[in-house]
């Protein structure tokens, strides 16, 4: 994937940019509107928005003076206690310059602190919280302890919807000049799968090629399983015919270099169109996620899938 420079260049920096979360938007806009926001916990999945919403929010209070109040730490990379007691705690205890009383440390993926940091942390938050305010951001808020939790304000982000994704390429296309067909945004909401940032990514990438953004490129650059050959695999299946399922399969692995995961998610959608029994079409998808399962934990992916495809199999014969 090419480098995220459309990523930067596109990053909305106002409220009003900002596409999809539209009740999160208004809350944290009125919150940061009255000059005195609370602890901040942004949760949900990648590219939905979290660290742009927060840069906004920081901008917003400080003006131009926004990067000498502002700390930014990638908790991924820095997540021992250590970083708590130094960085963090030295940024804290210090005034905030300018008419804003506090300053704004953003921790994000939070929820890769290690326990005892996250321990210090909530300690952190609270003596200093007359000079310093917290923006957390993770993927998966369970990992985050209840105390620090209960300290902050939360947002559950979700993934963007069809129309979001749709607006953000709309807006891309008008500026780079690219042509982009409904059938293109239809793909390319598919495999970014909600997820704003990778959408972006996958975009440039096609665009470096050419202008004309047709389906076929973008199949070609995200390397995806084709629904319709994933459709005659579980044909073949469903029919008793193990043989030329299991060859069907290895020729699409093989000719598309499609990881086995990604093969698992596209039989995973495409289970709900085949013509069997709802009750069958349960026991697959529980097949499908056990498969899945195997494969993340290093298993061999084609003998993986060569096992759900029996079941395939099984399941066409009625057993």
């Amino acid at each position: 994937m090419v480098s995220e420079i459309w990523t930067e260049k596109y990053r909305p920096s106002k409220f009003n940019e900002l596409v999809g979360q539209d009740n999160i938007i208004k809350r944290v806009e009125a919150l940061t509107a009255s000059m005195n926001i609370p602890h901040l916990l942004f949760a949900g999945p990648a590219g939905t928005g979290k660290s742009t919403l927060a840069l906004i929010v920081v901008k917003e209070l400080f003006k131009n003076n926004w990067r000498d109040n502002y700390l930014e730490l990638n908790a991924s990379d820095e997540r021992g206690i250590n970083v708590v007691r130094e960085k963090v705690k030295n940024f804290a205890r210090t005034k905030a310059l300018g008419n804003v009383p506090f300053k704004v440390i953003f921790l994000d993926e939070a929820d890769a602190l290690t326990p005892e940091a996250q321990q210090a942390l909530r300690r952190t938050m609270e003596n200093y919280s007359a000079t310093c305010r917290f923006v957390l951001s993770c993927n998966y808020s369970s990992k985050i302890i209840d105390p620090i939790q209960s300290r902050c304000a939360m947002f559950r982000f979700k993934l963007l919807e069809k129309k979001d994704i749709e607006r953000i390429i709309r807006r891309i296309s008008e500026t780079e000049n690219l042509t982009i067909p409904l059938e293109s945004i239809e793909i390319l909401y598919e495999g970014s799968e909600g997820d704003c940032r990778r959408c972006i990514n996958i975009l440039q990438s096609t665009a470096s090629v050419s202008p004309s953004i047709t389906p076929e490129l973008i199949s070609t650059i995200i390397s995806s399983a084709k629904p319709k050959d994933i459709k005659v695999v579980l044909d073949y299946a469903i029919a008793g015919d193990f043989q030329r399922a299991r060859e069907k399969l290895l020729d699409v692995m093989l000719k598309e270099s499609i990881s086995g995961q990604d093969v698992i998610k596209a039989v995973q959608k495409e289970i709900w169109n085949l013509p069997i029994e709802p009750e069958i079409k349960v026991k697959l998808t529980e097949k499908t996620g056990e498969a899945e399962f195997r494969i993340v934990e290093g298993s061999d992916p084609f003998i993986q899938l060569q096992a759900l495809l029996a079941s395939f199999v099984l399941a066409g014969l009625g057993k």
